[in-house]
C-alpha cells in the first residue's frame, strides 16, 4: 500500500468515527432528555406514556383492529361489550373498537397536516416581519391581526360552512386559523434575538441576512414553537372533531372520533358505549398533549433547570 493509499484509509476510518461519535452522541442526547424529562414530574411520565400509546395506534391501529371499521353487520346492531366486540357495536352493527383504532390515525393525521402547514406558513410570515421591519413587518403584522380579530373556533366554522362539508376543507379552515400565532410568536422571538452579540458578529464578518436568518436567529426559536406545537395538536384534534360534530368536517361512515360521537347521541340512552368510548379517546388525546405540552415548557424554560 502507498503512502497516498495508507492516508485515505486512514482519513475514511477517521471520517467512520467522527459519524459514529456524532450518532452516539445523538443518541445519548435523547437519552438524557427522555431521563431528565420522564424524571422532572410523573406527569411527564404521564404524558410520554399516553402520547406514545396514540402514535403507535396512529400507525398500526388498522392493523390492530379485529373488524372492519366501515362495512356494517345489521344482525349485531347497537350490541354492548363484550368478549365479541370489547367496545360493542353502533347502530349498524359495527365494531366500535375498530373504529376508534382506525380514527386515531384520522385524527393525528389530520391534526399534524394542519400543524405542519400552519407552522410553516408562520414561522416564514414572522420571521420576515421581525427580521426585515418597517413597512413589510407593519403590513404583515395587519394581516395578521385581521385572522387574530376573531374568535378561532368561530373563524374556522365560518371557512369551513362557505368551503363545503368535507375534511379537506377543515384542513383549510384551521390552517387559517391556527398560521396568526405562530406567525406572531416567531416574530417576538426574532426580535428579540436579532439584538444579540452573536447576530451582530455575523452581520459584522459580512455573512449575508437570508443566512444570518436561517443559521443563527431561527434555530434559536425552535423551543417555544415546540412547545406551542404539542399544546396545539391536542387543539387541532378537538377542534376537528369540533366541526365534524356539528357536520362541517367528515361525513358518515368515516370513523373520525367526532363523527361516531354525532352519530351516537340518539342512541345515548340505549347504548352508552357508542358515545363514550368515543370520547375518552379524544379526551385522553387532548389531555395527553397538554400535559406534554406543559412539561416541555417546563423543560426548556432556563429558569426551572437552574433549580
Amino acid at each position: 500500500m502507498t503512502d497516498v493509499d495508507a492516508q485515505a484509509a486512514e482519513t475514511n476510518i477517521g471520517d467512520l468515527r467522527q459519524q459514529s461519535d456524532l450518532k452516539y452522541q445523538s443518541r445519548s442526547g435523547l437519552r438524557y432528555f427522555l431521563r431528565r424529562f420522564a424524571g422532572e414530574t410523573p406527569l411527564n411520565v404521564l404524558a410520554l406514556g399516553i402520547i406514545t400509546v396514540f402514535i403507535f395506534l396512529s400507525i398500526f391501529g388498522r392493523l390492530l383492529a379485529p373488524y372492519d371499521p366501515i362495512v356494517p353487520d345489521i344482525a349485531n346492531k347497537l350490541a354492548p361489550p363484550s368478549a365479541a366486540h370489547w367496545l360493542g357495536t353502533d347502530e349498524l352493527g359495527r365494531d366500535i373498537l375498530s373504529r376508534v383504532l382506525t380514527g386515531t390515525r384520522i385524527s393525528l393525521g389530520i391534526a399534524t397536516m394542519i400543524l405542519s402547514i400552519a407552522i410553516t406558513a408562520g414561522v416564514l410570515i414572522g420571521a420576515v416581519a421581525g427580521y426585515v421591519g418597517g413597512w413589510v413587518d407593519e403590513v404583515l403584522m395587519r394581516i395578521t391581526d385581521i385572522f387574530l380579530a376573531f374568535p378561532a373556533l368561530i373563524l374556522a366554522m365560518g371557512i369551513a360552512a362557505s368551503l363545503g362539508r368535507d375534511l379537506k376543507n377543515v384542513i383549510i379552515a384551521l390552517t387559517l386559523v391556527y398560521w396568526p400565532w405562530y406567525a406572531r410568536l416567531i416574530r417576538g422571538q426574532v426580535l428579540m434575538i436579532r439584538e444579540r452579540d452573536f447576530v451582530e458578529a455575523a452581520h459584522a464578518i459580512g455573512m449575508r441576512p437570508s443566512r444570518v436568518l436561517l443559521r443563527h436567529i431561527l434555530p434559536n426559536t425552535m423551543a417555544p414553537i415546540i412547545v406551542q406545537a404539542t399544546v396545539d395538536v391536542g387543539y387541532a384534534v378537538l377542534a376537528t372533531a369540533g366541526l365534524s360534530f356539528i357536520g362541517l368536517g367528515a361525513q358518515p361512515p368515516s370513523p373520525e372520533w367526532g363523527t361516531m360521537i354525532a352519530g351516537a347521541r340518539a342512541y345515548f340512552r340505549v347504548a352508552w358505549w357508542y358515545m363514550t368510548f368515543p370520547g375518552i379517546a379524544l379526551t385522553l388525546t387532548v389531555i395527553g398533549f397538554n400535559l406534554l405540552g406543559d412539561g416541555l415548557r417546563d423543560y426548556f424554560d432556563p429558569r426551572t433547570r437552574l433549580r
